[in-house]
């Protein structure tokens, strides 16, 4: 089992047990630790020899939502932490130090929905604070502690009910009358949020369970009313309907190929 896997086990598991009879919150802490990794990713800073990554997140919670955390507030701080330094680590992302979590409350929330806005706080600590061997670095080049724009998450129906997305994927998305899915074997995914990643590594939207397949080798991307599949660069590239393609329009019944696994797409109108 992987540390990421086990650190959500972990984060789930302090909600669970006697807490769960008290913890009602539809924000579930798995969810904001995904959701947290996302918003990494989303707003890491490319140098010509490094990728940094933000140290500070803030989680903004409906005041009912944070009356529900409070009593576990330091502990999922902590367990917070810890999933992000372990994800850059794996990344290979450089970090100013130690993550910090910081909760508030917003009454502008309501209940189930959070929001989170990063950025990157230079504060000097020692190597072994930044944990899990992710590399604590010097600032980067033009570096500026500005705070990202918030992006709020809602509930959004899902199959196991724990997926969310944010208010602006939410808008773009457009699916009301259609269904998305990408079947794989006997998987079926369905595609609700504006960009899908697919891929080997465990925190693609897609976990495509193949050697041949990139870490993060392909995305579809939802652009207006089409959905569009984009190679991210990856080793052995994308093939629709047999030919190798850079980035392509998907249409109904398309067959997608990553190495040597087949996943057909399909839209239902």
């Amino acid at each position: 089992m992987s540390v990421l896997k086990k650190l959500e086990e972990k984060i789930q598991n302090l909600f669970e047990g006697s807490f769960s009879r008290t913890f009602k919150s539809p924000v579930q802490p798995v969810e904001l630790a995904r959701k947290l990794v996302k918003e990494m990713e989303d707003h890491k800073v490319v140098s010509v020899s490094r990728i940094y990554a933000p140290n500070e997140y803030r989680l903004f919670l409906s005041p009912s939502d944070m009356d529900q955390f409070a009593a576990y507030e330091e502990q999922l701080k902590a367990d917070l932490a810890d999933y992000l330094i372990e994800h850059a680590r794996k990344e290979k992302y450089d970090v100013l130090s130690r993550p910090i979590i910081i909760l508030e409350s917003d009454e502008d929330l309501n209940v189930g929905e959070f929001g989170i806005a990063t950025r990157m706080v230079s504060a000097p600590v020692d190597q072994s604070a930044a944990g899990g061997g992710a590399a604590v670095a010097a600032p980067p080049p033009a570096f500026s502690p500005e705070v990202s724009q918030t992006v709020v998450y809602r509930p959004l129906p899902s199959a196991d009910g724990t997926m969310s997305v944010s208010a602006e994927e939410a808008r773009r998305m457009g699916l009301a009358h259609d269904k998305v899915t990408l079947t794989m074997g006997d998987r079926v995914f369905e595609i609700n949020r504006r960009v899908t990643l697919l891929g080997r590594s465990r925190q693609c939207d897609v976990v495509v369970p193949d050697s041949n397949v990139s870490r993060r080798h392909a995305e579809i991307r939802q652009q207006g009313d089409d959905f569009v599949l984009v190679d991210l660069g990856s080793t052995n590239g994308v093939e629709v309907n047999g030919k190798r393609v850079e980035t392509m329009t998907l249409k109904n019944g398309d067959v997608l190929t990553m190495g040597t696994t087949r996943v057909r797409f399909e839209r239902q109108i």
